[in-house]
């Protein structure tokens, strides 16, 4: 009898822990956002998570070519980053409620949008500031064999290349 009173007690304690709300954060509901100027302004953007956090730390890291920086809080700024770089931010913020904590990290790569005057992600589909090369092939009716030596006349019975094309003569 004790011992069925004793698993009974175990199973309305285990079913009472299990119906506990546990404290549900979001990492994809927060982001960060960046001001134009001079150095770099991050802020970080909790207006999408649901519920309220007792608190929120935020360590911020952001790095250049050549240096890394760090600051923490809601908001930071980087005095020493040139809207010229190319940089990386970085942050974790350590979400607090009802005594359980969640760690959200995120780094993305960043270029100076010189045309709207904001830092766009960096990726090969955006890249800013340089302009695609045009080919021209310009050869001045050289003369070439099947080799790719220049020739100083037009071979007879002998296939050669001349602006790009393929000729033979008999």
């Amino acid at each position: 009898m004790k011992r069925i009173l004793l698993a009974v007690l175990v199973l309305i304690g285990l079913q009472t822990q299990a119906q506990q709300p546990t404290p549900y954060f979001c990492c994809d509901s927060i982001s960060y956002w960046t001001d134009q100027g001079q150095g770099l302004s991050v802020g970080l953007d909790t207006s999408g998570i649901i519920h309220d956090a007792d608190t929120i730390e935020v360590l911020w890291t952001v790095c250049n070519s050549t240096m890394c920086y760090s600051g923490q809080g809601m908001n930071a700024y980087f005095g020493q980053i040139m809207t010229t770089d190319t940089v990386k931010v970085c942050y974790d913020a350590l979400i607090t409620e009802a005594n359980s904590m969640e760690t959200c990290s995120r780094c993305d790569s960043l270029v100076f949008d010189q045309n709207t005057y904001t830092w766009v992600l960096f990726s090969m589909g955006n890249t800013v500031g340089v302009n695609e090369l045009q080919f021209i092939w310009e050869d001045g009716g050289k003369i070439y064999d099947m080799l790719g030596r220049e020739l100083t006349e037009i071979p007879l019975g002998e296939m050669y290349i001349r602006n790009q094309k393929l000729y033979i003569t008999r």
